[in-house]
């Protein structure tokens, strides 16, 4: 439980003291109750599991199955909405902002939700579903939706979820820092932005340089796109 709040309370600046932490975080609240469910869970007293994690899920609005491996010092930060499923099996030091799902995609009585391995961040309202894995120290993106498995160290976003490119990583930071997780799409489109811009100064170089007019490739682009529009 120490290690709990001390993982809270490097995780979270908002964080002012450690009673704070342990009286006011249901993130950790859910953990903790969801170790006892687990205990039970693992003796067969599979109702008394259910009913105590069902009673942690309307005290904290986060819903863990009893079945679910959890390692330590993971911490949920604003929980509110979290699902994670029976199978599921998470990672030493790994941290959920609210509404992640680790759900299944199948009704077969088998391994069927994510294996996430340590120090992962899984920004709010992300989704992990299936019996994949993802790798140590991935980072998965606010609303992305990830069915395949995810690399070490990669970081993912969008819908589908798909790994970002290395040379784009280099010129992001992806930090996901409590109170301030940054939307990593709009991040890459601010890139893709300003490689066109550099390009175009460059073609205009070109042009100055050997006196020639090199059309626009979004020239017809903008002649459509003026022809659509009503007149004003």
């Amino acid at each position: 439980m120490k290690e709990d709040i001390k993982s809270a309370m490097a995780k979270d600046p908002a964080a002012k003291n450690s009673v704070e932490v342990f009286l006011c975080y249901p993130g950790l609240h859910a953990i903790w109750y969801h170790r006892l469910a687990h205990f039970l869970y693992n003796r067969r007293l599979y109702l008394l599991a259910r009913i105590l994690s069902q009673a942690s899920r309307f005290l904290t609005g986060v819903e863990i199955h009893p079945g679910a491996t959890l390692g330590r010092r993971v911490f949920i930060d604003h929980g509110m909405g979290i699902v994670i499923g029976e199978t599921a099996e998470i990672g030493d030091d790994t941290l959920l902002y609210k509404g992640v799902v680790l759900g299944g995609t199948s009704l077969e009585k088998k391994k069927r939700h994510p294996t996430i391995g340590k120090n992962v961040v899984i920004g709010s309202n992300a989704c992990v579903l299936g019996p994949i894995n993802i790798g140590d120290g991935a980072k998965i993106g606010s609303g992305s939706v990830v069915v395949k498995d995810v690399p070490a160290g990669a970081t993912v976003v969008g819908i589908p979820g798909k790994v970002v490119e290395k040379d784009i990583m280099r010129k992001l930071v992806l930090d996901f820092e409590h109170g301030n997780l940054p939307d990593p799409i709009a991040d890459v489109v601010k890139i893709i932005l300003k490689m066109q811009h550099e390009l175009e100064g460059r073609l205009k170089t070109i042009e100055r340089d050997h006196n020639i007019k090199v059309k626009s490739i979004f020239h017809d682009y903008e002649e459509k796109a003026a022809e659509e529009l009503p007149d004003q």
